[in-house]
């Protein structure tokens, strides 16, 4: 976990439990119990300044419940979320690229006015004429005219709005990005001029990201650093090129798996057995087991410890 570059974001021991219960009522008239989902448990990581970490894994792993986490959106129900003091001192300002540009933007503002949001919050501008003109040069920065600005969202493509949404997200002038899974609802080719767009802005800004994604191609592209999360918990973490050259976890193999190759399409796979299991009712030992080609009467006792390993690579698997 360590880095030659200063840490922007050091989460530790981080844990977050939702009460899932049935209503009051329901527990006393049919006898039922309190039910708690751990949607996050005991995860650690840290992030370099002006690089990318992400998190990785199928849906319902936890990766987007840490990244509200991280912007404030849930409190933790235990662990440490640090930020390093940013350019004014205070903690580095973060804000959220959300996965919908449909459903993140509100449909009766103007453009303008999304953009404009965050500016007169926090008094960023002293006048209406430098907002105005803080919106136009925002617009252009991510690919837009300030013509723009008049429209409404609907009147904008899935790629465009999601320029938008970035365009606001820069507005209150962040050095750290939360970045969940947003090219996820984009078609391929509109996911490719995103992400370069976010290379091009960390690259002029300065920014650090934490990149949220189930696609391991689209983060092989935009990070330094790549954690995979299984059920609430991270099971592998290492440099990108290492987690790809070499993984260790059976669950990381698995999903490398399945990447298309056209090098290989007809390349030998081995395919994951079972569903990802309830979060409300884990697996004993390690979680992975019911599905694992590897596993033993061990995985199934026992759960494994993030170890770290020579490469600087951290595994929890009895077998890495």
């Amino acid at each position: 976990m360590t880095t030659a570059r200063t840490t922007a974001l050091e989460v530790t021991n981080l844990d977050r439990t939702f009460d899932v219960s049935p209503p009051f009522l329901n527990r006393v008239l049919y006898g039922q119990k309190r039910r708690h989902l751990h949607a996050v448990s005991d995860v650690s990581f840290s992030v370099p300044a002006g690089g990318c970490m992400s998190l990785v894994g199928e849906s319902g792993c936890g990766k987007s419940t840490v990244a509200r986490l991280v912007t404030g959106i849930y409190a933790p129900t235990a662990g440490e979320i640090r930020f390093a003091p940013g350019k004014s001192g205070a903690p580095l300002s973060a804000q959220m690229i959300f996965q919908d540009p449909y459903a993140s933007l509100n449909p009766r503002w103007r453009v303008k006015n999304i953009i404009a949001e965050p500016l007169r919050e926090l008094k960023l501008r002293a006048t209406e004429a430098e907002i105005q003109d803080r919106v136009a040069e925002l617009l252009g920065i991510v690919g837009l005219n300030a013509a723009d600005g008049a429209k409404f969202p609907h009147e904008f493509s899935g790629g465009q709005r999601q320029r938008i949404s970035i365009a606001r997200a820069l507005a209150s002038e962040p050095e750290f990005l939360v970045c969940d899974e947003p090219t996820s609802a984009l078609d391929v080719s509109v996911q490719a001029q995103i992400l370069n767009l976010m290379r091009k802005l960390q690259d002029e800004l300065g920014l650090t990201y934490l990149f949220i994604s189930h696609d391991l191609s689209v983060v092989r592209h935009m990070s330094d650093r790549i954690a995979v999360m299984y059920l609430g918990r991270i099971v592998e973490e290492a440099a990108t090129e290492t987690l790809f050259a070499d993984p260790k976890h059976p669950y990381t193999r698995l999903l490398l798996q399945t990447i298309p190759n056209v090098n290989d399409p007809q390349r030998d796979r081995v395919a994951a057995e079972g569903e990802v299991p309830s979060p409300l009712n884990p697996p004993s030992g390690c979680t992975f087991h019911t599905r694992c080609p590897l596993a033993t009467d061990q995985c199934k006792a026992q759960r494994p410890e993030l170890v770290e390993k020579a490469d600087g690579a951290r595994v929890a698997c009895h077998f890495a």
